[in-house]
Formats: C-alpha cells, sequence, structure tokens
C-alpha cells in the first residue's frame, strides 16, 4: 500500500488505492485463467497419451495449482462483494494486497512447472530441471527481488 498523499483522506487512499490493485488484478487474472484454460485442453491432444507417469502426475499437479491460483486472483473481488458499502476500504484493500502478492508467488511457480513440463516431454528430464530451476529463478527476480529493490530505494 501507498503511503498517503497530503491532501486525501483515509478513505480516498484506500479507493486509490482499491483501484491501483484492482488494474494489477485485471492483467493477471487475464493471464492466469489463460493458462488454467490451455492446460485444461492438453488431456485432449493426442500427444497426451505419451506423457509418462511422472509427466502426468506433474501436469495434475499443475492444473490444480493453476486453478488454486484463479481462486486466489479472484479472492479479493469476492472479498469485496461481501464488504460492499461497510466502510472496510482499508482492510480490503490489505487482503488483496497479501491475496495478489500470493498470486505472484504461485503465478512464477506455475510459469516455471509448465516449462519444465514441455522441457521435459522435448528434450529430458535433466534439461527440464535446469530449464524450471533457471524460470523460477529469473521469475523470483523479476516479481520479488526487483519489487522489493525499487521499493526499498524510494524509502531511502
Amino acid at each position: 500500500m501507498s503511503p498517503g498523499r497530503q491532501d486525501e483522506t483515509e478513505q480516498e487512499r484506500a479507493d486509490r488505492n482499491w483501484n491501483d490493485l484492482l488494474q494489477e488484478l485485471r492483467v493477471s487474472q487475464t493471464g492466469v485463467q489463460l493458462l488454467a484454460g490451455f492446460l485444461v485442453t492438453i488431456p485432449f491432444q493426442s500427444r497426451f497419451s505419451e506423457l509418462d507417469g511422472f509427466q502426468r502426475g506433474w501436469y495434475v499437479g499443475l492444473l490444480c495449482l493453476a486453478f488454486a491460483t484463479v481462486g486466489v486472483t479472484l479472492a479479493p473481488v469476492a472479498i469485496h462483494r461481501h464488504v460492499f458499502q461497510e466502510d472496510a476500504k482499508p482492510e480490503l484493500v490489505q487482503a488483496g494486497h497479501r491475496l495478489t502478492s500470493t498470486a505472484l508467488v504461485m503465478i512464477g511457480l506455475l510459469l516455471g512447472g509448465i516449462l519444465f513440463l514441455v522441457v521435459d516431454m522435448v528434450y529430458d528430464r535433466a534439461a527440464a530441471a535446469a530449464g524450471g530451476i533457471a524460470a523460477v529463478v529469473v521469475l523470483a527476480v523479476l516479481l520479488l527481488v526487483l519489487p522489493t529493490r525499487v521499493s526499498s530505494q524510494k524509502r531511502r
């Protein structure tokens, strides 16, 4: 959450923060829902029968993670529906902030897991492990480390 501006009330700040959060959620929800939708179609592709037991288990794990991530990105909207017009915007913003941060971690894991599965099918498990680990590291830097650094620089 951003600190207050000199000329805004706590309620105005909460409204501004909620609107900012909604913009972020629109982007992440769309991407996660598309990923989940694509994952749902995979078993209906002709090559799905070529997956070994490990790959099928990994796929089901990714599918569960994708659906959980969709749920986490939708939760702030559900909370808003429950507290609508109850003067709970600061609490809503705080919950939405936590859920969106959690969703970013889940999205990073989901993308790394998808990369692992694809590389495992195309090459082998060792290349998949290297690619999956590299993807998660890159995403951790972009989604966690970089934002933390920008925030700490702003505070200085």
